[in-house]
């Protein structure tokens, strides 16, 4: 482990030169590939800076054990030690973290899309649950959120509905809620008080810039046309909607939510780009979506990941086995015990990953 640490410790010295050559400095690629590298590095390099500074605190507490001391002394040389180890084996635990490999997408926004799926109005009800579940969520951590398309029911649902996250480590966090969500509930419009299953799925993406997925102009049909739905006096007079269809992958893209056809024109390029990105890490990273997958599931569309319960209260994660009797809160976007529970998760399966390589 330690030859792995030093040898990033000098990467990091290293890419701290590199960004001030001129030569790189004047190369926009370049630049935005090492400052990213550089800061990926910085913590696990902080921390094993720490670590090595707690050592030398460590050996030199045990060395000053060789001189004649009084009783109170040794004493609180021994307290010292006690205390200096526990940082270390603490710090040790950090680190052994920190090597792990992580998801390149981690650091990025995410693009989420939410659809109701089976179940009809109760579907797309739930649906609307799920984006106002991850809105309060986003918001608890400080993040933006920016709908990008939907299309609204009138019993305040969506059919589906496309939002971006944007904010620091948004798709680390959120990546876990690919997959179908299952909710067990006595729907508004049952007048008998049964118990309906319907079903919502969730996708999400990473936000893609341009340099990490080319698609070509002539590779794309755009077309306009008029939006539909609430929106006021533009609805149905301008052509402000874009359809944007990639042709090598058939990829298609809808955006009508802003008045601007340029607008609309833009979200549906940043999604257009997350859904090609993802058409084709999917295709090319068999090694990559394995690593995923022995996880926590395959994160497929159609796989059943979790059941929101509403007579019990509860919420059960079936690729882990977590079930939580807090649904109204979770509902409220107080997602971390899920959330941090399917992190440690992932990190314990990727750590035996690296322990067997």
């Amino acid at each position: 482990m330690f030859d792995r640490l030093q040898a990033v410790e000098d990467r990091y010295d290293r890419l701290n030169e590199l960004l001030s050559d001129p030569e790189i400095v004047s190369d926009t690629n370049k630049l935005r590939e090492y400052s990213k590298e550089q800061s990926d590095l910085q913590e696990t390099v902080e921390a094993y800076r720490e670590y090595k500074d707690l050592k030398a605190q460590l050996a030199d507490a045990k060395a000053m054990f060789d001189d004649k001391m009084d009783a109170d002394m040794r004493e609180m040389v021994k307290e010292e030690v006690n205390e200096l180890e526990e940082k270390v084996e603490a710090i040790e635990e950090r680190l052994h973290i920190l090597l792990i490999p992580k998801d390149p997408n981690d650091d990025k926004n995410v693009i989420m899309e939410v659809r109701g799926a089976a179940g009809g109005d109760e579907a797309a009800l739930f649906a609307g649950d799920l984006y106002r579940m991850y809105s309060r969520y986003a918001e608890s951590k400080g993040w933006k959120v920016t709908i990008m398309d939907s299309s609204a029911t009138g019993l305040g649902g969506f059919k589906e509905v496309v939002f971006m996250i944007s904010g620091k480590g948004a798709y680390s966090k959120m990546k876990f809620e690919n997959g179908a969500h299952r909710v067990q509930r006595v729907p508004e419009t049952e007048s008998g008080g049964r118990i309906h299953t319907s079903t919502a799925t969730v996708a999400c993406l990473p936000e893609v810039e341009e340099v990490e997925v080319e698609i070509h102009d002539n590779d794309i049909r755009v077309d306009t046309y008029a939006s539909s739905g609430a929106g006021g006096q533009s609805v149905n007079t301008t052509m402000s909607a874009v359809r944007l269809t990639h042709i090598p992958t058939n990829t298609v893209v809808t955006c009508q939510d802003e008045k601007s056809q340029i607008k609309n024109k833009a979200s549906a390029m940043k999604v257009l780009r997350a859904r090609v990105y993802d058409k084709f890490q999917q295709e090319a990273q068999a090694e990559y979506d394995a690593v995923r997958k022995s996880a926590v599931g395959t994160g497929d569309r159609s796989e059943r990941i979790r059941t929101y319960n509403y007579p019990q209260n509860r919420v059960t994660d079936h690729r882990i086995g977590l079930t939580i009797q807090k649904l109204d809160q979770i509902l409220q976007g107080k997602m971390d015990e899920l959330i941090d529970a399917l992190i440690v998760e992932e990190q314990s399966a990727r750590m035996e990953s690296l322990n067997n390589a």
